[in-house]
C-alpha cells in the first residue's frame, strides 16, 4: 500500500502573503483532495485557513518556543512526528530554509518559492527599467506545488457585484506597513466622505493604535462610516469582509484578505506596482488605480523612501480617479 502523502506548507509572514497563500491552498485542496495538508504559520494567521476543508494548522511562535536555531529545530521535531512526505516552502527565508533542509535530510521531497529577485530588481531600478509585468506571486506559489508533482490551475474567480443592494457595504483598508504605499490620509478621507455622503456604508480596517485614532476621526464625521479597528479579531474581520460588495485598499493585506473571500477590490498603488506580481488573487490590472511616472515602481515592497522627495505617485493621484473606479465597479461589476 502506497504511503499517504502529507504536504507541509510553510509561510510564516507577512499578513498579505499568508492570505495570498491561503487562496492558492484553497485551489490546491480542490484539485488534490486526497493529499493531507498541514500549514505552519504564525498563530495570528490561523483564521485564513479555517474555511479550507481538511487543512491542519501548526502554530509557529518565533518569539517564544520557536525562537532561534534551537526553537526552529523544536518546530521541525514537532512537525516531523506528523509523517510529512512533501514540503512546500512558500516563504524561502532563512527560517523556512532551515526547516526545509532538515526535512530534505529525512528523505522528504522539497521545493521552494522562486521570488524572482533579479527580475524585480530590473523593474524597480532608477535607470533603464524593464517595465513589464512579472509572474504573479500566487502563480509562483502554485509553481511550487507543480514542481512537487501536484499540478493544478488557479481558479481566481471573484464575486460579481449586483445592483440589488440599496446601500452596498464598502470596506476601506487605507493603511500599510510602509508609508510609500499609503495614499495621503487627507485625500483618502475625502474619498471616504464622498462615498458616505452618496449613501454607501463604509467600514475602515487597520491594526495599530495610531490607525484607530485616524479611523475614529473619520467615523465621527458621518454616520455611514464605521471603524472596526481594535474592535474585531481577524476571524471576525474576515467574516465582515465576506459580506462586502467592494474593498478599497492599498497594496497591502486588506487587498489580499478581500481576495481570499472573493470580494472585488479597487487597489491604490504608489511606490509599488502591480507588475511586481503582488496584485491580489483573482484581480485584474484594470482594478488597480495608479498614475504613470518614469520613477515607478521604485520599490517592490514600498520600503524605499521617495528619492524625488515629492511622493508624486500618490500626491498627484486625484481622488476622483479612485471614485470613478469605485463607481464603475459598483455600477457594472
Amino acid at each position: 500500500m502506497a504511503e499517504a502523502r502529507h504536504m507541509l506548507i510553510i509561510r510564516f509572514s507577512a499578513m498579505g502573503d499568508v492570505a495570498m497563500s491561503a487562496a492558492v491552498i484553497r485551489d490546491f485542496r480542490t484539485a488534490h483532495p486526497d493529499v493531507k495538508i498541514t500549514v505552519t504559520s504564525r498563530t495570528l494567521f490561523q483564521p485564513f485557513f479555517s474555511a479550507i476543508p481538511n487543512v491542519a494548522f501548526h502554530p509557529f511562535a518565533p518569539k517564544k518556543e520557536h525562537k532561534g536555531f534551537f526553537g526552529l529545530f523544536k518546530l521541525f521535531m514537532e512537525l516531523r512526528k506528523q509523517r510529512i512526505t512533501h514540503v512546500a516552502d512558500l516563504h524561502n527565508n532563512l527560517r523556512s530554509s532551515l526547516i526545509r533542509i532538515l526535512f530534505f535530510l529525512t528523505g522528504c521531497k522539497i521545493q521552494k518559492l522562486d521570488k524572482g529577485r533579479a527580475e524585480k530588481k530590473k523593474l524597480t531600478r532608477k535607470f533603464n527599467k524593464e517595465l513589464k509585468p512579472l509572474k504573479q506571486t500566487v502563480q509562483r506559489y502554485a509553481d511550487v506545488f507543480n514542481a512537487l508533482g501536484f499540478p493544478f490551475t488557479l481558479q481566481q474567480d471573484t464575486k460579481q457585484l449586483t445592483s440589488s443592494l440599496e446601500s452596498p457595504w464598502i470596506g476601506v483598508s487605507p493603511f500599510a506597513q510602509h508609508l510609500q504605499k499609503v495614499y495621503p490620509l487627507y485625500k483618502m478621507e475625502a474619498v471616504v466622505l464622498k462615498l458616505a455622503t452618496a449613501g454607501y456604508q463604509l467600514f475602515i480596517f487597520g491594526g495599530t493604535d495610531a490607525e484607530a485614532v485616524v479611523a475614529a476621526d473619520w467615523e465621527s464625521k458621518h454616520p455611514n462610516i464605521k471603524s472596526v479597528i481594535k474592535k474585531m479579531n481577524l476571524a471576525e474581520e474576515l467574516e465582515l469582509i465576506s459580506k462586502l460588495s467592494l474593498m478599497i485598499s492599498m497594496d497591502s493585506s486588506g487587498m489580499h484578505m478581500a481576495a481570499l473571500k472573493d470580494i472585488p477590490v479597487v487597489s491604490i498603488w504608489g511606490a509599488t506596482h502591480p507588475f511586481t506580481g503582488f496584485l491580489g488573487y483573482g484581480q485584474q490590472m484594470d482594478d488597480a488605480v495608479q498614475i504613470d511616472l518614469y520613477c515607478r515602481p521604485c520599490s517592490v515592497y514600498g520600503n524605499v523612501p521617495c528619492y524625488r522627495g515629492d511622493f508624486a505617485c500618490m500626491n498627484n493621484l486625484p481622488e476622483q480617479q479612485i471614485l470613478d473606479k469605485v463607481f464603475q465597479k459598483l455600477n457594472h461589476g
